[in-house]
């Protein structure tokens, strides 16, 4: 599964952006899906995840009440909503896919098999 992930850029400090993690495979409906950021000297870190069904969502504390994950299976894209930002979202933000989606370790970069090429976030203060 080839991910491409887009959509970011320079924003201000309460402003807004879309990120999107497109598969031209239809397959990748199949697989759950999940957004990490890795900052300038930091361990990649989880952000948000959805299941193939998209009907349940789970998302970082750090990002919770300003982010929200959603998948369009239709058009192969997940999307990330990213509202309220704060200089400390800055990073690159990649998209990965998991074939199999467990509740106790989807936060864990291991758990993903495939890795998009990240799009990077800059939020000014």
């Amino acid at each position: 599964v080839q991910l491409q992930a887009s959509g970011g850029g320079l924003v201000q400090a309460g402003g807004s952006l879309r990120l999107s993690c497109a598969a031209s495979e239809r397959t990748f409906n199949d697989y759950a899906v999940g957004w990490f950021r890795q900052g300038p000297g930091r361990e990649r870190e989880f952000v948000a995840a959805v299941p193939y069904h998209g009907v349940s969502t789970y998302s970082a504390d750090s990002v919770r009440g300003r982010f929200t994950i959603s998948r369009d299976n239709a058009k192969n894209t997940v999307y990330l909503q990213m509202n309220s930002l704060k200089p400390e979202d800055t990073a690159v933000y990649y998209c990965a896919a998991a074939r199999v989606f467990s509740l106790t370790r989807y936060p864990s970069p291991l758990e993903y098999d495939y890795w998009g090429q990240g799009t990077q976030v800059t939020v000014s203060s």
